[in-house]
C-alpha cells in the first residue's frame, strides 16, 4: 500500500472487477474517459488478467483511508530508456468527485514515478471539456504541452485532446 494524504494506492485485485465493471458501464463515468461503449464482465475480467503480465504498466486501485475502493490509476507505457510514462486516472464513485481524492492520488503516483521508479517525465491527456481534470493536473504541477485538434467525437461534436506533462525537476521544486 502506498499512502497519500487522503487516499491510498494499492494493487488491483480480482475482487475489484465487479465494481470496476459497474464504473466502466456508467455513462456519467465514461463521459470523461476514452471508452465510449459498454463492456461485458468477461471483457473487464480479461483486462484485469492482462494487467498481471505488463512490466511496463503499473495499475493501482484508489482507496479512501477507510478502505473504500473509489477509482483506478495507472502509470502506463513506461519507456525505461527515456524514463517516461503516461498517467491515467479516474474516480468511479461519483460521490468522491471534486473532493480532492483524484488530486491526492496523482500526487501520490508522482512520488512513486519519480522516487521509486526513477522516471523523468510523466505525461497525460484529457479532453478540452474536462476542465475539472485539467485544474487537478495543474495543481499537481502539470503544464500544457499542446492539443490534438478535433481528436474525439463525443455527443455530436469534435473535441480537442489536451496534452499535459510534468518533469521530475518541476515536481521536486514543488515538494
Amino acid at each position: 500500500m502506498i499512502e497519500g494524504e487522503i487516499i491510498n494506492l494499492r494493487a488491483i485485485e480480482r475482487e475489484d472487477v465487479p465494481t470496476a465493471h459497474r464504473w466502466v458501464n456508467d455513462p456519467d463515468v465514461i463521459h470523461w474517459l476514452t471508452m465510449m461503449i459498454p463492456i461485458s464482465t468477461v471483457e473487464e475480467e480479461k483486462w484485469f488478467e492482462s494487467t498481471l503480465d505488463r512490466p511496463n504498466d503499473h495499475h493501482y486501485a484508489i482507496e479512501t483511508k477507510d478502505g473504500t475502493y473509489i477509482g483506478g490509476l495507472g502509470i502506463h507505457a513506461i519507456d525505461w530508456s527515456a524514463r517516461k510514462a503516461m498517467l491515467g486516472i479516474f474516480i468511479g464513485e461519483k460521490e468522491y468527485w471534486g473532493k480532492g481524492h483524484g488530486t491526492d492520488a496523482i500526487k501520490t503516483a508522482l512520488k512513486v514515478a519519480f522516487d521509486q521508479l526513477g522516471l523523468h517525465r510523466i505525461w497525460l491527456f484529457t479532453y478540452d471539456f474536462n476542465e475539472r481534470a485539467q485544474k487537478s493536473y495543474e495543481k499537481c504541477g502539470f503544464k500544457l504541452e499542446g492539443r490534438f485538434r478535433d481528436d474525439k467525437y463525443h455527443e455530436g461534436k469534435y473535441h480537442d485532446s489536451v496534452v499535459m506533462s510534468i518533469l521530475e525537476d518541476e515536481w521536486r521544486e514543488m515538494q
